[in-house]
């Protein structure tokens, strides 16, 4: 028997609006970080299999929908949101608990902190992230927001195995000192001379996340974090959309550069 040929996206990106909405972006979640990745937390939900910590309730939720997905929930991607009032409400951004933002927070620019990313397998590999990058370009201009950053992270909590990764981030990519955050629990990423790094290596074992911030024109912070609960090793992206080039700019956006 032929398989019967999925019918052509129906994309919408947008804020989730109620409670219902985000228990869809809970449950993409528990598939992405649990079951692929192998995360966990305090508030994890196996039994519902829901993915949500305390930060949950201070975040916007940006989602992206496929209408034309015949099958269970219609949430196929997603960001979690946070500006300096959602920061303020929950006593800090989530990124706190693992950097030092103060060069972020005193530079006086409205900042928006990016996070829990992720597409359903099903929609890796295609156009998917570009219309959810696309609908997160059109809230950074309606807010106005002029630094974005977030962690993104390797999987697993062995920096060995990331080593040309980690000093390629370190060695051409670090940010400049007005937007260099600092890790808390420092583990260092200069694990290779610059000489010495296998920059092809390097590319191949980084994330897609990570490469595809690094050629909007970010730049990592100093030191990154294992987070050994939730079997990753993250870094700090920081993008200053002030900066961004005309054709960085069409890499979200989606517009022609002309």
């Amino acid at each position: 028997m032929q398989d019967v040929p999925r019918p052509a996206p129906q994309f919408e990106v947008r804020l989730a609006r109620d409670a219902a909405e985000r228990a869809c972006a809970a449950r993409l979640r528990y598939e992405v970080f649990v079951r692929e990745l192998g995360a966990d937390g305090a508030m994890v939900d196996h039994l519902r299999g829901l993915e949500q910590d305390r930060f949950d309730p201070f975040f916007d939720h940006l989602l992206l929908f496929d209408h034309a997905r015949p099958e269970g929930d219609q949430v196929v991607g997603l960001y979690r949101l946070m500006d300096r009032e959602g920061a303020a409400a929950a006593g800090s951004f989530y990124s706190e608990e693992e950097y030092d933002l103060t060069s972020l927070r005193t530079s006086g620019r409205p900042l928006l902190e990016l996070g829990r990313s992720c597409l359903h397998r099903d929609y890796r590999g295609g156009d998917a992230m570009y219309r959810l990058w696309q609908g997160l370009a059109d809230h950074v201009a309606h807010r106005g927001i002029g630094i974005l950053f977030g962690v993104a992270s390797f999987h697993g909590t062995d920096a060995g195995a990331h080593a040309a990764a980690l000093s390629l981030l370190h060695h051409a990519h670090l940010a400049p000192p007005g937007l260099r955050v600092r890790a808390r629990r420092f583990q260092p990423m200069d694990l290779v001379p610059p000489d010495r790094i296998d920059r092809r290596a390097a590319m191949v074992g980084m994330p897609a996340l990570i490469k595809a911030y690094l050629r909007l024109g970010g730049f990592v912070g100093d030191g990154a974090y294992v987070d050994h609960a939730f079997n990753t090793i993250d870094v700090c992206l920081v993008v200053d959309a002030d900066r961004l080039s005309p054709r960085q700019k069409a890499i979200y956006t989606g517009m022609p550069v002309t």
